[in-house]
């Protein structure tokens, strides 16, 4: 099923199953996700600012330019998927994990984490917001990935004599 530009805003997903969706331009800021579950499915400049998930799992998914500014996600799992110009901005992540799952050019900007796992993610591309990755976990592979643009943060000059 595909939604092009449709108005979802303020919608309640309770305990729900999707499948195989696809939501292109669509919004779908302020709704709440309980207990549900989304497989296979694309999400594409979809507005979800301001949302609010809790235990819901996305599994072979694709968001790509997604706006969960200011979301609020708990409990939510992201397994093999694929967060391309994903914005975080100023959002609340706790006890969210990615297993399997490629972050590309991810904007954590003010964003606050709380027991978030990184580790099984594939990649970690995080261009802005580093400092707030206070309160995630990461591997040391990933550790040395991140080193950069961390050093970059605090100002960190790195040279070779």
């Amino acid at each position: 099923m595909t939604f092009t530009g449709g108005r979802f805003r303020r919608a309640r997903l309770d305990t729900v199953w999707l499948d195989t969706i696809r939501t292109v331009g669509s919004d779908l800021a302020e709704t709440v996700w309980l207990d549900t579950e989304c497989r296979s499915s694309l999400l594409a400049g979809t507005q979800l600012h301001g949302s609010q998930m809790r235990r819901t799992a996305f599994h072979h998914c694709e968001f790509d330019s997604v706006n969960p500014r200011a979301a609020q996600l708990r409990d939510v799992t992201f397994v093999d998927c694929l967060l391309r110009d994903v914005d975080f901005a100023g959002a609340s992540l706790t006890g969210v994990s990615f297993p399997g799952t490629t972050l590309e050019r991810v904007d954590l900007t003010k964003a606050t984490l709380a027991r978030v796992d990184l580790r099984e993610a594939t990649a970690l591309g995080i261009t802005s917001g580093v400092e707030a990755l206070k309160g995630a976990t990461i591997s040391t592979l990933q550790l040395f990935d991140l080193a950069p643009a961390l050093a970059q943060h605090i100002g960190l000059t790195v040279k070779d004599s």
